[in-house]
């Protein structure tokens, strides 16, 4: 299976604009488009392997430096829905307000992702 493209920064910029001026009107390749762009970017300023980012079912990633996990579920996992990803890539919304509210999930001592956000402003 040949290696999936990275979404170029234009494109993914794009996405990420048009997402954020309808939000709840975002068809799905533009949701798709900007939350492999903004996990790619996070893999991007926080390059590592210790932390995996899931955004079903559009985009995982490994980030944040330290331990390396190679076997079975991570430690360090963080997991979100499309929308609260992009509203924490964002800015819109806070990484406590998306925990408290249940829709952000997180595990291992190194899963805290504050530092890294929001990606795009």
């Amino acid at each position: 299976m040949p290696p999936r493209r990275r979404v170029p920064e234009s494109e993914g910029a794009a996405a990420v604009a048009a997402w954020l001026s309808a939000p709840a009107g975002a068809d799905r390749a533009t949701v798709a488009t900007a939350t492999r762009y903004t996990v790619e970017e996070l893999s991007v300023r926080a390059p590592g392997r210790s932390v995996e980012v899931r955004v079903p079912p559009y985009a995982a990633a490994q980030c944040v430096a330290g331990p390396r996990h190679t076997r079975g579920t991570p430690p360090n996992v963080v997991e979100t829905d499309p929308q609260t990803w992009l509203a924490l890539a964002t800015g819109r919304e806070s990484w406590a307000e998306a925990v408290a509210s249940g829709r952000l999930r997180v595990s291992g001592t190194r899963a805290d992702l504050t530092a890294y956000l929001p990606l795009v402003t």
